[in-house]
This record gives C-alpha cells, sequence and structure tokens, in this order.
C-alpha cells in the first residue's frame, strides 16, 4: 500500500482483517463442537444396532452425513436462502471433504477477501486485488473438484473387485442385502462407505430400488449407472444374477483398460497444452532476468497491467480448450 493511503482504509482494511480471522476462529470451533456432537450419536447408534466400530480413519455411517449443522439458526437461515443450495450439498458429498454448504460458502468469500487485501496492500490499484479475489474465491472450489475426481477415479478402478466380490457372495448362497454388507466390510475406500450407505438405507426401511439409484445419482460414473440398471432389471425380470455381476465386471475392466491406452496415445497433445500455456511465462521470466526495465512497463502502466490481465485470460482459455479436445468421454 502507498504511503499517501488515508488511515480510513488502512483502519477499514484492518478491521476486516479481523472479523475474518473472527469468523474463522468461530467456524474452527462450530467443526469441533459438531465432530463431538457426531462422535456421540455414532456411539449411541452403535448401542442400538451392536454394530463394530468404524473403519480406522472412516467418517462413520454414512447415514449421518445429514446431520451436520452449518452453525447457529440464524446462520441456517441465510444458508437456506442461496440460490442451488442441494446442488452445492450434493456436489460436496461427492467429494466428501466434511464441508457444509454454510462452510463451503465462508471459505470462498473468506478467501477471496483475504487474497484481495494481500493483492491491495502490495500492489495497489483495482486489477491486480480482483483478479487474487476472483483466485481465492475459486480456489475452494477447484480444490473441492480435484478431491471429487481422485474419490471418482479411486472408485472407478476398485468398483470391479466389488463387483466380483457380490458375485461370490450371492454365489454362495447370501442374500443380494447380505452381499452389498460383505462388500462394504470387505472392499476399501471409497467403494466400501458407499455400499455401506447402500446397506444401511435399505436395513433401514428404503427400499433397495431407491437406495440403488441413490448410490447412483452420488457415484456419477457410467460404470456404476450401468450396474444399477442391470440389477434393478434383474429383480424386476429375474435370472442369474451372479452370471450378469461376472459380465458386467468383465466389461468395466475392459473398459477401464481401454481408456488407459487411451491416455498413453493423447499423452503427447496434453504435454503439449502444458507447454504452450507455461511458455508465456517462461519466457516472461526470462526477460525480466536479462532487462528487468523493458518488463517492468507492464507492471507500472495501467495498459501493460491490461495486457497482463488479458494475456492471462487468453492462456487460460487456450489451456482448458485444448485439455477439453484431449478429454475423450467413454
Amino acid at each position: 500500500m502507498s504511503p499517501g493511503t488515508p488511515p480510513l482504509v488502512v483502519g477499514l482494511i484492518a478491521f476486516i482483517a479481523v472479523v475474518l480471522a473472527i469468523v474463522s476462529i468461530y467456524l474452527l470451533y462450530e467443526a469441533i463442537r459438531q465432530w463431538g456432537g457426531q462422535r456421540e450419536i455414532q456411539t449411541e447408534l452403535k448401542k442400538l444396532t451392536g454394530e463394530h466400530p468404524v473403519k480406522e480413519g472412516g467418517g462413520g455411517s454414512p447415514l449421518l452425513r445429514d446431520l451436520r449443522k452449518d452453525g447457529p439458526d440464524w446462520f441456517e437461515q441465510v444458508v437456506l436462502k442461496i440460490p442451488h443450495r442441494h446442488d452445492m450439498a450434493h456436489f460436496l458429498a461427492q467429494a466428501d471433504v466434511g464441508l457444509t454448504v454454510g462452510g463451503f460458502t465462508l471459505l470462498t468469500i473468506g478467501l477471496g477477501a483475504a487474497l484481495g487485501l494481500v493483492a491491495l496492500i502490495l500492489a495497489g490499484g483495482w486489477i491486480a486485488p480482483l483478479l487474487a479475489a476472483m483466485v481465492g474465491a475459486l480456489l475452494p472450489y477447484g480444490m473441492i473438484s480435484r478431491k471429487r475426481r481422485q474419490r471418482f477415479n479411486a472408485f472407478e478402478e476398485h468398483f470391479p473387485e466389488a463387483i466380483d466380490l457380490l458375485g461370490r457372495a450371492i454365489r454362495a448362497g447370501h442374500a443380494f442385502s447380505t452381499g452389498l454388507n460383505v462388500v462394504a466390510e470387505e472392499s476399501p475406500e471409497p467403494v466400501s462407505e458407499e455400499f455401506q450407505q447402500v446397506y444401511e438405507e435399505q436395513k433401514f426401511g428404503l427400499p433397495l430400488s431407491e437406495s440403488l439409484l441413490s448410490l447412483a445419482d452420488r457415484v456419477d460414473l457410467l460404470d456404476v449407472r450401468i450396474f444399477v440398471t442391470a440389477v434393478l432389471i434383474q429383480i424386476e425380470s429375474g435370472g442369474n444374477l451372479a452370471e450378469i455381476l461376472d459380465n458386467l465386471s468383465r466389461i468395466i475392466r475392459d473398459r477401464f483398460r481401454f481408456r488407459r491406452q487411451l491416455r498413453v496415445h493423447t499423452a503427447h497433445g496434453r504435454m503439449t497444452g502444458w507447454v504452450l500455456a507455461s511458455a508465456p511465462f517462461v519466457a516472461g521470466a526470462g526477460m525480466f532476468v536479462l532487462n528487468p526495465d523493458y518488463m517492468n512497463t507492464l507492471f507500472t502502466e495501467p495498459l501493460g497491467r491490461l495486457m497482463l490481465a488479458m494475456a492471462a485470460g487468453l492462456q487460460l482459455i487456450g489451456f482448458v480448450a485444448i485439455r477439453r479436445v484431449m478429454d475423450v468421454e467413454l
């Protein structure tokens, strides 16, 4: 911030920073309090159902996800007015990050405001703080999207093994619901967690068809939709479910193997996207080291800062376009 900045602006920035710090501490307190209450509920449910303790590192019963609160009653009323709140909650549940809609909203606003204030103090003007605030606001969404994609990839990798295990349980004479419990106990995360939720839902009275459709809704993968469709058709029309599951497992493995081969063939295009996206930044850094005065014009002049912002935006658009071309849906 420049030396001539009015004291009122400095005081306002300090006040906002203190408010954000207080909100962060409050959110941490609420998260700890809700975690303690959730553990108490899990303990009581285990006493009633006689279930074994949860796996190490697990989050307990998946049915307890909806018991989390966003905070005080007044804040929950504010969260209820957020547009597309249910879609946001569904997105957070798919990523399994433990955030509520209110927590995600406050995290987005807090990071955006914090980075914007830092850029305002260091650079001044309005372009750099605006860009920093946008990056800070988009950072939580990007991190959660990455976590969601990693979770889906892990589920897809272990899903054929879960189907094989379910088929063997049915061949051994167990009911389909018992087979779901076997998969929930023997499979790795996140397959075990999702099948545990299906098992608990139908155990507590939800029809099996609705539990399976909820699974397809939570895990938005083509393989899961094929699995749910095959099981629902078998429930309606009959047939050898174990044989159906064996064929489905083989098809999913073939698709998974073909997708990996496709990634090998498109590796050159994806690497080209990374090179083209990073080349201007590398060239600019090299020119700045060789001739700082020549490059300083871009940072000191308003037109230069505008050119930098436009160049960064165009680079991002080009990088996303190349990634979209290389992303083949199977």
